[in-house]
């Protein structure tokens, strides 16, 4: 069982052929409403994979919060342990503009996720053979789910989305960190060869197209991507966290399961929406195998 502790969103996205100026309107090309939340995509994403997912999450009383606990449970994945607050729901509003994106998150009811509610489902985590976490919840919250993860000796994935959010304490209780380029630049510095050098096996460096570095305790790694052609990059991220996941809850290497994250991220870019382009496992190892059509 891999536990998700994390943010339920409904994404707002809107895609555009041009990028408004300040004080100025566009018209746009597309518009969406699409569930999403880093911590409900990665749960999607180890669960098409093939994983037992428990969710662990907050959402408001409205539409929105009703709608994702229906998708979550579309996707075999455990929803027993969403709470629900007397707030909205969280938001997420994406624009789309030339294969890139950027997001305004509302978290609304995900930060009425509280460590008392981690407190009373403390069985289901220290049961999980992993936890994956971003930081789109409360820092008291993250802080409490990792204390109750260091008591049962269980392995945390953390995501350290937003990198605001993040305490570097944590590092001491955390397996395994994936920041991207702008998160290691802004939470260790701009050193990336130093700062792999200094957390062996433990982070692992995302770099999109490019793939992933990370230090094994002797050498440097990097990993490649693979090259595709993307229509949306939003849920990149949160796919290769949870295909990771899957892949090191397998038993595969570290060097297997990034490789494997790669593959499954490249997959995800070549469809519209974050949850709608995660890959089963039969379309991970068609790439791998090379028999895709």
């Amino acid at each position: 069982m891999i536990t998700v502790i994390g943010s339920l969103n409904m994404d707002l996205a809107v895609q555009m052929g041009i990028f408004p100026k300040q004080g100025e309107t566009v018209f746009g090309e597309q518009f969406q409403i699409i569930p999403g939340g880093k911590g409900a995509n990665q749960a999607v994403a180890a669960a098409r994979l093939g994983s037992q997912v428990n969710m662990i999450g907050c959402v408001g009383t409205d539409s929105f919060g009703e709608t994702l606990r229906t998708v979550l449970q579309q996707e075999h994945i455990h929803t027993e342990n969403i709470a629900t607050a007397s707030v909205p729901t969280g938001i997420a509003n994406i624009l789309l503009y030339n294969n890139d994106n950027r997001i305004i998150v509302v978290p609304g009811a995900n930060y009425e996720l509280k460590p008392s509610h981690l407190e009373a489902v403390k069985e289901v985590i220290q049961q999980s053979q992993m936890v994956i976490m971003q930081l789109e919840i409360p820092m008291e919250t993250t802080d409490y789910a990792l204390k109750l993860c260091k008591e049962a000796n269980v392995p945390v994935l953390l995501n350290p989305a937003p990198a605001a959010n993040f305490e570097m304490r944590w590092m001491e209780e955390i397996t395994y960190i994936t920041p991207n380029e702008t998160e290691c630049s802004l939470l260790f510095g701009d050193d990336f060869d130093e700062v792999l050098s200094k957390y062996p096996n433990k982070m692992i460096l995302t770099l999109g197209s490019d793939g992933a570095r990370y230090f094994d305790g002797e050498y440097p790694n990097h990993i490649p991507g693979y090259m595709t052609n993307a229509v949306d990059t939003t849920g990149a991220g949160d796919t290769f966290n949870g295909a990771l996941a899957y892949a090191l809850v397998e038993g595969q290497s570290l060097d297997e399961a990034v490789y494997f994250g790669n593959i499954a991220a490249s997959l995800s870019v070549e469809k519209f929406g974050a949850q709608g382009g995660m890959p089963t496992l039969g379309a991970v190892y068609a790439r791998l195998a090379g028999l895709e059509e």
